[in-house]
Formats: C-alpha cells, sequence, structure tokens
C-alpha cells in the first residue's frame, strides 16, 4: 500500500506495557490487603467498645435497681444474648423490657458464618483473672477468639 505508513504496536512494546502493569499490580496488592485488614480492625474496634459499652451499662441497671440481682452474683450479664434480647425491668409496672444493645455485633475476624455471633467471642467471667480469661456465671468482658495479631503488634485477644 503506497502512500499508507504501517500503524501498530511492535511486539516488544506490547511485552514492556504487560510487564510495566504487571509490576504496578504488584506493588499495589500488599496496599490493598493491608487497607482491608485495617477496614477489619475498626470493625473489630467498634465491636468490641459497643458491647463492653453494654456490659456496663447492664451493670449500672443492676446497680440502680432495674434489673433482678441474685444473692452471690456479680450484676454483669448472665449471657452476652441477654444485652440484645432484653432484660425484664422490675422497677416498670408493664413489666417493659430493658434493651442495651439492637443487635450482637460479630467479630469480623471470626470467619465461621455458622456461628452466631455470640459465639464469635470469647468470654471472661467477672471471678477469672485478665491475663488467663475463662468462661463462667456471667460476661464481665470480651475479646476475639482470633489467633491473629493487629497491625499494632498486639494478639487481638488482648485487645
Amino acid at each position: 500500500m503506497i502512500g499508507f505508513p504501517e500503524r501498530g504496536f511492535t511486539l516488544i512494546e506490547l511485552i514492556i506495557t504487560v510487564a510495566i502493569i504487571g509490576i504496578l499490580a504488584m506493588t499495589a496488592m500488599p496496599i490493598i490487603e493491608v487497607t482491608a485488614k485495617r477496614q477489619k480492625e475498626t470493625e473489630f474496634r467498634a465491636a468490641l467498645r459497643e458491647i463492653r459499652s453494654a456490659i456496663d451499662a447492664y451493670r449500672r441497671a443492676v446497680d440502680e435497681g432495674k434489673l433482678e440481682r441474685k444473692v452471690g452474683e456479680s450484676g454483669y450479664p448472665r449471657r452476652l444474648e441477654d444485652l440484645a434480647q432484653g432484660v425484664e425491668n422490675i422497677q416498670d409496672p408493664d413489666k417493659g423490657r430493658l434493651y442495651f444493645l439492637r443487635r450482637l455485633p460479630r467479630d469480623p475476624f471470626n470467619a465461621n458464618p455458622a456461628l452466631a455471633a455470640a459465639q464469635t467471642w470469647g468470654k471472661r467471667s467477672y471471678a477469672s483473672p485478665p491475663e488467663a480469661p475463662v468462661e463462667g456465671a456471667d460476661v464481665f468482658d470480651i475479646h476475639s477468639l482470633s489467633s491473629g495479631v493487629g497491625l499494632n503488634g498486639i494478639a487481638y485477644r488482648e485487645w
């Protein structure tokens, strides 16, 4: 064809372009992974704060005489589910319920969707020591069951 210059890319230009795109993708992957982990940690921190605040509110309600407290009990909820399912207000003549959570958040680091939200958390009773949390007759605190370590270098179960 006279008068028309040939157009298009050579094979070497295509190989170089694909190599550059591959290098850019490889450098972006760690950034994406860290961002995803940071997002999960943000969800985790918010869930811990929400549940722990609800546990403290439950204890305040017991101290104020709104909830029944039997002799020898610590005043903390017997089950984690009670925070969302509600507990009878003994000061209310209509026997209304007090709710401390709208819903119980899941541990975002627990990958088993078959578990109920309460089962995704490790529970510490009032009687157990902080360095060796054990479940008991009440729920004083919660922790993650994950063996992972956060971006800050602290294990999730210690947050």
